[in-house]
């Protein structure tokens, strides 16, 4: 069930609860984008836009004006064009804006420059994302100069711009139950199509097979994005972190590491999956993938209300340390490669990052430079990962160009953990199974 008017409506009640008196509140959605010639990308809508306005067409703006008498939310978009929508898809128009979005007030795109600087006369403060798109700023200006000039007449410019990302990313950060609805149907989505790529898996296929197995099961439930570019990368290219060509042939004997996950309803899903092409795991392989499954309990077990952002990472540093230095791929005192942090060789990125509307979704990690304590409804991943280099000589021969890497999507609650994704194995025994039973 998708999220109804009723929450979009408190999201932007609670927005301007928290903007000062007398402001004024201006978020642009995306434009469409030419992908080459007269071609153009599948349309995806701005995130922060959505968010307040669950409003799924290009060229619009979203407009709040607390205490407006005449409303306070006011949507900008396209006229309904008959013979255009022959080619481009029926539009909502000013009236659809109304009628099926909550607008108080809607007025065609075209009519902005005439109308916005009049909304903008008179308030103090204009709370705006500057920077994030020049173009749009360019406007901004624009008509903010257009009132300067009439200064004289009476015109009343607004005084100050306020970091519009400050409150609505905060806001963003916290998901409401329906929100964590969404997110466990891509999770479950996402679940399915990474055990159809295991079944489907064996030697001599090309990763970018393995890919089409998953996009496959996206599209057939609906979900006509991945949140990301999918990362298929069987040996040596599992030590690429962001590796998205997925064109080699999968060798036997090889690990593959599958990141993927959908977007359902504006919301994505991020798993991460190491698993033997043949279905069997080489004693080198199962040693380091047991070591990363263990700092990932590890790292899942911290992620509790009142702990803070950095304790799973923490925790999941401390275990996969402990195990490079028994297994001999790191040599000393565990207190002194924890302090170099000589784990790095082979873990160089964060165990985690938050996860909602955009993979790595908006949210600060710290708070007046303090790492920010984790709170009920927060949604972030937990990915800890090793990744030994094929030509890395000063470790043993046995260990080189095994990449591993194990995601699960984690949701906060008054409990403890919830694992959005726990339905898809992750232990060495299950995962054989399953691969063994596909083929």
């Amino acid at each position: 069930m998708a999220i109804g008017k009723s929450e979009f409506a408190r999201r932007r009640r609670r927005l301007m609860a928290e903007m000062e008196p007398g402001s004024i509140a201006i978020i642009p959605a995306a434009r469409l984008h030419v992908r080459n010639r007269d071609t153009e990308y599948r349309f995806r809508q701005d995130s922060d836009f959505y968010y307040i306005s669950g409003f799924d067409e290009p060229d619009a703006v979203a407009v709040l004006m607390p205490d407006r008498k005449h409303g306070e939310f006011i949507l900008f978009c396209q006229e309904r064009d008959p013979e255009l929508e022959l080619w481009t898809g029926i539009r909502e128009g000013p009236e659809g804006a109304c009628a099926n979005y909550g607008a108080d007030d809607a007025f065609p795109i075209d009519d902005i420059d005439d109308i916005l600087p009049g909304l903008l006369e008179g308030r103090e403060r204009v709370y705006y994302a500057m920077g994030r798109d020049p173009d749009f700023d360019q406007h901004l200006m624009q008509w903010v100069n257009t009132i300067r000039k009439k200064t004289r007449n009476g015109g009343q410019p607004p005084g100050e711009f306020l970091e519009l990302n400050y409150l609505l990313h905060e806001h963003r950060l916290l998901k409401s139950a329906a929100e964590i609805r969404q997110m466990q149907t891509a999770a479950d989505i996402s679940v399915r199509a990474h055990r159809r790529a295991m079944e489907f898996c064996r030697p001599g296929q090309f990763e970018y097979q393995l890919e089409a197995e998953i996009m496959h099961e996206f599209m057939a439930s609906g979900c006509r994005h991945a949140a990301y570019e999918s990362i298929v990368g069987s040996g040596a290219n599992a030590c690429i972190l962001h590796y998205t060509s997925n064109q080699n042939k999968m060798q036997a004997g090889d690990l593959v590491l599958i990141d993927a996950g959908c977007e359902h309803q504006y919301y994505a899903a991020d798993i991460t999956r190491t698993f033997p092409v043949s279905g069997t795991f080489s004693k080198p392989q199962r040693q380091l993938y047991e070591l990363v499954l263990a700092s990932q309990l590890a790292a899942i077990d911290q992620v509790q209300p009142g702990r803070h952002w950095n304790e799973p990472h923490e925790a999941c540093v401390r275990v996969l340390t402990e195990g490079l230095l028994e297994l001999g791929l790191l040599k000393g005192r565990l207190t002194t490669q924890l302090k170099k942090e000589g784990y790095k060789r082979f873990f160089m990125h964060r165990t985690g990052h938050w996860l909602g509307m955009d993979v790595h979704d908006v949210g600060d990690y710290r708070v007046d430079d303090e790492w920010r304590i984790l709170e009920i409804g927060m949604v972030l991943t937990v990915e800890p990962g090793l990744y030994i280099p094929p030509d890395d000589t000063s470790v043993a021969k046995k260990w080189r160009g095994i990449g591993i890497r194990i995601e699960d999507d984690v949701a906060i609650t008054k409990t403890g953990p919830k694992v959005l994704s726990a339905a898809l194995p992750k232990e060495a025994e299950a995962l054989e199974q399953l691969m063994q039973a596909g083929q």
